[in-house]
């Protein structure tokens, strides 16, 4: 009886070997993700995660007005803040916005509905920002229309 179990146990682990190493068929390459189109309307407006903000405006010629206000808030409650602003290359829904006069840094816009997903690629002080300020985040729309741009506090 244990013979007979050996050998049956010999041959399906055997089958379980040859079957783990028959090669895989290929599998087929994912297709590139497709971007919506992002009209003015949709893009234009003014996006908050918590205190940090950012405006936004097409120009048209896939370029877009882009103001960043972000705030960071200490412990002793003292703020830290941020600012940035320029043009953003806007291709599908994603733009990508270098602020002026910053070499390591790029920030990532995602356009979903009502909202805008936000990656920074560089450190707060490689972005010109103060100690601990990131725009990365997801905004929530809270305002549509063309926004008012404003000067750094």
């Amino acid at each position: 009886m244990k013979r007979a179990f050996l050998l049956l146990l010999c041959v399906v682990n055997s089958g379980l070997s040859t079957v783990a190493q028959d090669p895989q068929p290929p599998t087929p390459p994912k297709p590139p993700p497709k971007h919506q189109v992002v009209t003015a309307a949709q893009a234009n407006g003014v996006y908050r995660y918590y205190q940090s903000e950012f405006r936004v405006l097409a120009l048209g010629h896939n370029k877009l007005k882009v103001q960043f206000d972000g705030i960071y808030m200490t412990v002793s409650k003292s703020p830290n803040m941020g600012y940035a602003m320029g043009e953003a290359i806007i291709e599908g829904n994603i733009a990508t916005f270098k602020p002026p006069d910053t070499e390591r840094c790029e920030i990532t816009l995602v356009f979903l509905p009502g909202k805008l997903k936000v990656t920074q690629d560089g450190s707060d002080a490689a972005c010109g920002f103060g100690h601990n300020v990131y725009a990365t985040g997801t905004y929530r729309k809270i305002r549509s229309g063309k926004p008012r741009f404003e000067s750094p506090p």
